[in-house]
C-alpha cells in the first residue's frame, strides 16, 4: 500500500523482548532520523507498539499479527489496552491491518503533502466507483 502511494518507508526487524536495545535506540532517534509516522506489526504478548509509543512524540500504529495458537487476539487485546498518555492507534489483526495502517499513515502524512492528498481522494473515489460498479453487475444479472 505504501509503495501504491510512493510513501518512502524502512523496514525495521526489532523485538520488544528480544532486542530491547535495538527497539530503544530506534525510538529515541526516530524523530531525528526523519521518520512521521511508525507502524509496528506485533504478535503475541505484542509489546512492540507501546514500547516504542512510550518513547517517541510521533504517531504510532500497533497491527496485531496473527502469529500465535489465539490467531492474534491476544496481540489485539494487548496493544489495544495502552494506559492513558501512551497513545497507540490499533488496527484489526492481520492483513487487513497492515493495509488500514498503511492508509492512516498515508492518511496522516496527506495533512502536508497535497500531492498524496490527491492520490488518497483518487484512492478512495477508485474504491467506490468498483462497488459501484460490483452493484450494477448484480443488477444485470436478476433481470
Amino acid at each position: 500500500m505504501l509503495d501504491k502511494f510512493n510513501v518512502t518507508y524502512e523496514v525495521i526487524v526489532a523485538s520488544a523482548h528480544r532486542s530491547p536495545g535495538l527497539v530503544h535506540e530506534f525510538s529515541k532517534g526516530a524523530e531525528e532520523a526523519g521518520f512521521e509516522v511508525i507502524i509496528a506489526g506485533a504478535g503475541g504478548a505484542a509489546h512492540l507498539p507501546g514500547v516504542i509509543a512510550a518513547e517517541t512524540v510521533l504517531p504510532v500504529i500497533g497491527v496485531p499479527i496473527d502469529s500465535s495458537p489465539l490467531n492474534g487476539f491476544d496481540s489485539l487485546l494487548s496493544i489495544v489496552q495502552m494506559p492513558a498518555g501512551v497513545p497507540v492507534a490499533t488496527m484489526a489483526v492481520g492483513v487487513a491491518g497492515a493495509r488500514n495502517a498503511a492508509l492512516l499513515a498515508i492518511q496522516i502524512l496527506s495533512r502536508k503533502d497535497i500531492t498524496l492528498l490527491t492520490q488518497l481522494k483518487q484512492y478512495k473515489s477508485d474504491m467506490a466507483y468498483a462497488i459501484e460498479k460490483k452493484q450494477e453487475a448484480r443488477n444485470k444479472k436478476q433481470e
